[in-house]
């Protein structure tokens, strides 16, 4: 009787240990808030809840009834996460319990677990984790690399906060690395400071983990072809955790990512269990999945790629020129960024045919060191890849980034650090022209916002950021080659282009993705395809850009082989000569692949949502058509259905041109070509006196806002080049015949 009785108490001890208190003194508002940024932290870390668990505590998060009953059956829920449990008393000693969740680690990969906050003190520091088993120790080598087996940290980033809120209970997010396979005992510690450890060892918790081991997964990755390639594969398991975790990556593998890049041959550890595994090749390919089941025994397993379009056997090269090898989400010790084996990597990944990796301000000293003036050396013949430079963070930034590409050299003349180069970017524009590099404008609609998403408007907008802005001034001494399109709200970036146009102006649009400030998704998320004849070139790719044989696309879309009264975009000045008003054949050959079901979250995003472009945008109805435009003058006069079914479709429009004008197709928002120039009786291109009177505001408005940050020694110069833009203005304005 009495054995049993110890047994009882015991076991009722060993149970009581694992059982977490339930807080309901809490109020539902605050704590419900903190637990949807939990759950968002969670998704983020790719390291979801269950679904169906997920889903019920959003309901509770929201409930407006028995609001005490629903913070009662979240602590429930949450509780089965819990590793451990802390306690701080209203003293601000910390007292630390295990929880019911399974100590279940996994061999060279993190997991991610709750630990339960009981803040009676009502405090809000900094919660520190920490583990002998981590930190450093005395001792010999040996000894070090034997019991350091563990990895512990705290995961405080956004949508979480680094310190506790103050609230009587909330959760917060714990990641354990295992370095080995097997059983591992680790002591883990919880402390808010110095000083606030309970006494008799009670904030520390000895866990017997079991380290479940990895089995090495050798991934054979044919193109459609049948060649060796390089692939993105986003690998999750039963409950939806990404592999390898986000949580602690290292290059090439990116933590704001949840694919990873691999090439034929390259391998992943995966523990035993069943795994879904997305792999495609950028938006020219289709998104396959394969089920893959992983035991105890090494495994080989083969993807077979498959195309939907290839624009370069049609003489289209895709190419993204704005990536990044530092800053925004990117590593940023020990090396600043990632190096150019990563980068080429992305860009194998995503088949870009050209990669410009452009060098900036964050990182900019030690990653200007990749620069050659040449394609780097680990270019191939059908994926090109090379270093430029991107003036932002320089003292120019304000009026607007500037792109260059192939440049010779990357140093603005008599400079040695960013800080001396100019401090607006007219001079910039022609240091790079006398190099014969390529420039234009990056990410252009930051500062040329407008309140919907009307083209053209009349609206003038803030310049008061760092896109295309000074734009309105380059334009005039025909500096700009380019504004980029795709990373930025569509109107905001094409509204000052068809302005400038319908003056006559030539500037062209370039796709770019910004990757990863604006976008962290993928390389080519925003693409030019550049005409090319029989070599593949880095150079002939950006003199494509200047050229405007181009058309930019989120890489869904693709509008080849535009052209008007036979006359192919991009040749012969890109200029069509009629004697007389005429009518004029616009030609092209269009393909666009949607899936079947709409995307219903992607469709209900305002204009000013990411993602900017994207096909699903142009679906009409529930249908699997998009719409192409011919516009004209800014304006679409025609237009017709595509399916959007991955099949090429020849399309014609039959258009009178009654004076001279520019022409182009669309599918808004996810394509667009550059202009044909329709030239009548040989007149230059004066299509709208709205134009002219908005772009004579825009220079003031752009000069209201960038002049006090230009220095006082330049700012004769720049008032000097703002006054001729006025004047450019002025002139085509008295040419323009027609509103």
């Amino acid at each position: 009787m009495r054995n049993s009785v110890l047994f009882a108490i015991f076991f009722s001890t060993i149970a009581s240990a694992q059982q977490l208190p339930v807080i309901s003194s809490v109020e539902h508002q605050p704590f419900a808030a903190q637990v949807t940024r939990l759950l968002d932290a969670l998704e983020f870390l790719g390291d979801p809840l269950p679904a169906e668990e997920t889903a019920e505590l959003r309901k509770l998060s929201s409930a407006t009834g028995d609001s005490h009953a629903a913070v009662d059956q979240i602590q429930k829920i949450l509780d089965r996460h819990c590793l451990v449990g802390v306690e701080i008393n209203p003293e601000s000693r910390v007292k630390v319990q295990e929880g019911p969740a399974k100590a279940d680690l996994v061999e060279q990969g993190w997991r991610t677990f709750l630990v339960k906050v009981n803040n009676q003190a009502g405090i809000t520091p900094v919660l520190v984790a920490d583990s002998p088993n981590a930190g450093m120790l005395a001792g010999s080598y040996e000894g070090l690399v034997s019991r350091r087996w563990l990895d512990i940290r705290m995961f405080d980033k956004q949508p979480m906060s680094p310190r506790l809120s103050g609230l009587e209970v909330e959760y917060r997010i714990l990641q354990l690395f295992s370095r080995d396979a097997g059983k591992r005992e680790a002591k883990l510690a919880f402390n808010v400071g110095q000083g606030t450890q309970d006494l008799g060892f009670r904030s520390e918790v000895d866990l017997l983990f079991n380290s479940k081991p990895a089995t090495k997964v050798t991934l054979r990755v044919f193109d459609f072809d049948d060649r060796p390639t390089t692939a993105s594969f986003e690998v999750r398991d039963a409950q939806g955790r990404v592999y390898p975790s986000q949580a602690k990556r290292l290059r090439p593998d990116l933590a704001f990512q949840p694919q990873v890049y691999r090439a034929n041959g390259d391998s992943l550890l995966l523990p035993p269990g069943d795994y879904t595994v997305d792999y495609t090749r950028g938006p020219e390919y289709r998104k396959k999945t394969q089920h893959v089941h992983v035991a105890e025994q090494p495994l080989e397993l083969v993807f077979r790629l498959e195309r939907w379009i290839d624009p370069a056997k049609m003489g289209w090269y895709s190419g993204d020129h704005h990536i990044h090898a530092a800053g925004c989400a990117h590593y940023e010790k020990p090396t600043e960024g990632v190096y150019p084996s990563d980068m080429m990597r992305y860009i194998l990944g995503e088949d870009l045919k050209v990669g410009s990796v452009l060098s900036w301000g964050p990182g900019w000293y030690f990653q200007k060191t990749f620069f050659e003036g040449k394609d780097n050396q680990l270019s191939t013949s059908e994926n090109l890849m090379r270093y430029d430079v991107e003036v932002s963070g320089f003292p120019s930034s304000h009026t607007g980034h500037i792109v260059l590409l192939g440049l010779t050299q990357q140093d603005y003349p008599g400079t040695r650090r960013i800080e001396d180069w100019p401090s607006w970017g007219i001079p910039v524009f022609k240091w790079a022209k006398s190099q014969n590099a390529v420039a234009g404008f990056a990410h252009s609609g930051w500062g040329l916002e407008l309140k919907d998403d009307k083209l053209p408007s009349d609206e003038i907008p803030p310049f008061d950021g760092i896109g295309a802005n000074e734009y309105i001034v380059g334009v005039t001494e025909n500096l700009v080659d380019f504004i980029s399109t795709v990373d930025t709200p569509y109107a905001w970036e094409l509204n000052i282009w068809y302005h400038t146009l319908d003056l006559g102006y030539r500037a062209r649009i370039s796709g770019e993705t910004d990757f990863p400030c604006i976008y962290g998704e993928r390389v080519g998320l925003g693409r030019s395809y550049v005409r090319q004849g029989s070599r593949h070139d880095y150079r002939d790719w950006v003199d494509g850009i200047r050229d405007g044989r181009n058309y930019v696309s989120d890489g869904k879309s693709h509008l080849l082989d535009f052209k008007a009264n036979d006359l192919e975009m991009g040749n012969n000045s890109s200029e069509v000569r009629l004697a007389a008003p005429g009518t004029v054949r616009v030609t092209a050959n269009v393909a666009a692949l949607l899936d079947e079901t709409p995307d219903a979250h992607v469709r209900e995003l305002r204009v000013n949502e990411k993602p900017f472009w994207d096909l699903e945008r142009a679906r009409i109805g529930n249908s699997r058509k998009v719409q192409l435009e011919l516009v004209v003058n800014g304006h679409p006069v025609a237009r017709q259905e595509i399916q959007a079914d991955g099949t090429q479709k020849a399309v014609s429009f039959d258009y009178k041109i009654e004076r001279s004008s520019w022409v182009a197709l669309r599918i808004l928002p996810s394509s667009h070509t550059n202009p044909i120039f329709v030239l009548v009786g040989g007149k230059p291109i004066r299509a709208s006196r709205k134009s002219a009177e908005w772009c004579l505001k825009a220079v003031d408005q752009c000069w209201s806002q960038k002049s006090p940050r230009i220095r006082v020694e330049e700012r004769g110069e720049a008032q000097r080049a703002y006054d001729a833009a006025r004047e450019a203005y002025r002139q085509r304005l008295k040419e323009c015949d027609v509103d």
